[in-house]
């Protein structure tokens, strides 16, 4: 009986350490998933910059696969918030590919833009690294298509914003 109340004590006090130890690794964490998503200001309003999105990501041979958006949905309940669009890009050979390296990782799929309506009438366009995105499934196939991904990304959302 004493040994297994002992047992206990010991267990709880690993459960407290171990709670300390990762509110104190909280700031890092957070540190390290900012350099992982991108943002890129813009001056212009949110129809356009949507607009513009769509056609960068063709002109980058990529496909708009989804689309999701509060503020368009508030709006047919007579609410208006500043606008916000989640858009869900991919291809299906980049598809392939990934489930070939990990079919955990389809999960991820589609990568995703996420355009926002400022204050100031200025958009905003953000979106987590390909590489971020996939980094935890621990595949170098999946990593090699996540780094030509971190490029045409970059060139959709540069497109998009110039």
């Amino acid at each position: 009986m004493t040994r297994t109340l002992f047992s206990l004590f010991n267990l709880q006090r690993s459960l407290r350490l171990a709670a300390v130890w990762m509110i104190l690794s909280l700031p890092s964490l957070q540190a390290q998933a900012a350099d992982e998503v991108r943002r890129i200001d813009s001056a212009q309003s949110f129809a356009q910059l949507h607009e513009r999105l769509a056609a960068a990501v063709v002109a980058n041979k990529m496909l708009v696969v989804t689309q999701a958006s509060a503020s368009q949905g508030a709006a047919s309940r007579g609410v208006s918030i500043p606008g916000n669009l989640v858009v869900g890009v991919y291809r299906n050979d980049y598809a392939v590919r990934m489930l070939d390296a990990s079919i955990a990782a389809g999960i991820e799929a589609p990568l995703r833009f996420y355009l926002t309506e400022n204050a100031d009438g200025s958009t905003s366009l953000s979106w987590a690294t390909p590489s971020s995105t996939f980094a935890p499934y621990a595949s170098p196939a999946l990593d090699e298509m996540a780094r030509e991904l971190d490029d045409v990304f970059a060139a959709i959302a540069r497109d998009a914003t110039e």
